[in-house]
């Protein structure tokens, strides 16, 4: 069962898009800040990583680039999903190492076959 890594301080939306998920077979994990995202990431190693950007304690950017330069956990993929949606944001998370960026509100439908590219179902 592939494993994915939601990290998002908003309780609202985690708890819409967590069903939609275990829906499709996958586990899903939760961390409401950045802090959280890093040390559960470092100790589970999820196939994927599903990142907003505006967390508290730590950043999206920082949990990114933490999670990017870490041998145990670089090869993770990171999809960022943020309203930050500004030509300086997308390029900072790409800067950051992030895989791929959708914006807030997301279409579920085209976020759900992107998922599905990096899980390679």
């Amino acid at each position: 069962m592939k494993k994915i890594l939601l990290v998002e301080d908003s309780k609202t939306l985690a708890g819409a898009l967590e069903p939609v998920l275990q829906a499709q077979g996958w586990q899903t994990l939760w961390a409401p800040d950045g802090v959280q995202g890093v040390a559960l990431a470092k100790r589970e190693k999820p196939d994927l990583i599903l990142l907003d950007l505006m967390l508290p304690k730590l950043s999206g950017f920082d949990v990114c680039k933490i999670l990017k330069t870490d041998n145990a956990t670089w090869r993770i993929p990171i999809v960022v999903m943020s309203t930050l949606t500004d030509r300086e944001s997308r390029t900072r998370a790409q800067e950051a190492g992030a895989d791929h960026f959708i914006g807030k509100p997301y279409d579920l439908a085209a976020t759900l076959a992107e998922i599905q590219k990096y899980l390679k179902i």
